[in-house]
């Protein structure tokens, strides 16, 4: 009978502490509250921006040489030092480009006056994006920040950068919108020409930015947020250091 007993009494503590206690930790994991120590310590860590790595190792921007829109050959050695953003577009491109450029031109304007900030934009309909119709695009954009390239040339090097060099999708698309398919996302790379990223609310590294989304929108219908805002604020980051 006393053992009868004890299991009542052991079940019914179980049973208060399921009502008690387990709704709160269920709302921890899902609003993304952790306790100290936790998951890698991530209120310390959230915010800081970590190095991109690939089979163990810091992944590093490769090699690339093409001319922008004053028909001038630059290469990655013209980003040696500086700060940039990495974006792959097309002038002709009808859906996220515009919003894309808006978000960096945004960027360009509140690091105007930074000599070590800079953007490299590069096309993937390098056929019709040539420095002539690259030039008039960014003076129809705003374009000015002086190390703003947007560049072009060899097709297969383009889509070899974008897809094995950074691991952004491009790729043709017949019956995509302009016939072509990208990633709507922004590398961000440090001044020694390593990609970096901020570590995301459970202690992975986002990777790049989601830039198809304004700082007035919000976020979309999917419920995405706009990334400009972290954009800007890890730039800041990386030119402290």
């Amino acid at each position: 009978m006393k053992n009868k007993y004890a299991y009542v009494w052991v079940s019914l503590v179980v049973l208060i502490f399921g009502i008690i206690f387990i709704p709160k930790i269920v709302d921890s994991i899902t609003s993304g509250r952790v306790v100290k120590n936790d998951r890698m310590n991530l209120k310390d860590n959230t915010g800081k921006l970590a190095f991109v790595l690939m089979n163990g190792k810091k992944r590093k921007v490769p090699a690339f040489e093409f001319f922008n829109q004053d028909s001038l050959l630059i290469s990655n050695e013209d980003y040696k030092g500086k700060v940039y953003v990495v974006e792959f577009f097309f002038t002709s491109c009808p859906s996220i480009c515009p919003v894309m450029t808006e978000n960096l031109v945004a960027v360009q304007n509140e690091f105007l006056e930074f000599d070590d900030f800079g953007i490299a934009s590069f096309s993937i309909t390098p056929d019709y994006d040539t420095p002539r119709v690259l030039k008039e695009y960014a003076e129809q954009h705003s374009i000015t920040d002086l190390d703003w390239h947007l560049l072009t040339g060899d097709k297969e090097k383009i889509y070899e950068l974008a897809n094995v060099g950074f691991n952004i999708y491009a790729a043709e698309a017949p019956d995509a919108p302009g016939g072509f398919e990208h990633a709507g996302l922004f590398a961000l790379i440090d001044k020694n020409g390593y990609i970096r990223s901020r570590v995301g609310e459970f202690g992975n590294p986002i990777i790049y930015y989601r830039g198809t989304i304004t700082r007035s929108q919000g976020e979309n219908e999917e419920g995405e947020k706009e990334q400009i805002s972290v954009l800007k604020e890890d730039i800041e980051k990386l030119l402290k250091e």
